[in-house]
């Protein structure tokens, strides 16, 4: 994928340098390096032929941060991600954190999808309830009340697909390549979903409109704190 975007990217400036005989100055700015995440990544989610692409734009810096140096060390895996961000350091991957948790586009539409009211109830349980009896959190305990995030790294369940979560939770639970080598809170939390609660969850979120605004570190409980320390930064600072 990557060197199909390459490829045709040098093709283009170079028909432009052959017909159009100007030189184009592109200017310096994150805007302009970040183009090759934006032909993925864009205001929705998408889906390519061999994978799919999430809206990162306005997710929090630090959750974007952690995932940008997953991709670049081993511990979350897709080819193109890897070879795009192998060579980057530290402070570049911040400053394009930084740069798209600051973009603040629409949201699509919810998806319009027909569940059961016994799925309705399962879902607004585990979503806002848990499951003290499988070791399950509610997830606004750590991603908000509002379910739009808690700064600076975990994100928002509105306005996301319900296809994405549903391969997310798929892959933390079934050990799949992109993210069975990032052992962390998630993992082993959806471990313990059963598919159809799963299932429900990724439909009632899709199925929502975006509404509220991320919470701050503050609001998180101290265990819940303590279990996801690796994606957690101390004191909720970035380094």
């Amino acid at each position: 994928m990557l060197h199909l975007i390459l490829t045709i990217f040098f093709c283009i400036t170079g028909v432009a340098n052959v017909y159009g005989g100007t030189t184009v100055v592109v200017p310096d700015t994150m805007a302009e390096r970040v183009r090759a995440c934006t032909i993925c990544h864009s205001a929705e989610d998408k889906a390519g032929r061999d994978a799919y692409y999430p809206r990162i734009a306005g997710k929090p810096q630090g959750y974007l941060f952690n995932q940008l140096r997953n991709f670049r060390d081993g511990r979350r895996y897709y080819q193109p991600m890897v070879t795009l961000l192998e060579n980057m350091s530290d402070e570049y991957l911040l400053e394009i954190a930084r740069y798209f948790s600051s973009l603040q586009l629409p949201y699509p539409e919810p998806e319009r999808i027909r569940m059961l009211p016994e799925e309705i109830k399962m879902a607004e349980r585990l979503i806002y309830s848990g499951n003290p009896d499988k070791d399950i959190p509610p997830c606004s305990a750590c991603h908000g009340a509002a379910l739009m995030g808690v700064e600076p790294a975990i994100p928002a369940l509105f306005g996301v697909s319900r296809a994405y979560i549903a391969a997310q939770l798929s892959g933390w639970r079934k050990g799949s390549i992109m993210r069975s080598r990032t052992p962390d809170c998630m993992s082993e939390i959806a471990k313990q979903l059963s598919d159809d609660e799963a299932n429900v969850i990724a439909k009632w979120l899709a199925s929502q409109p975006v509404t509220g605004e991320s919470r701050p570190f503050s609001a998180l409980l101290p265990e819940l704190t303590h279990r996801c320390s690796q994606i957690i930064p101390v004191n909720g600072e970035m380094q």
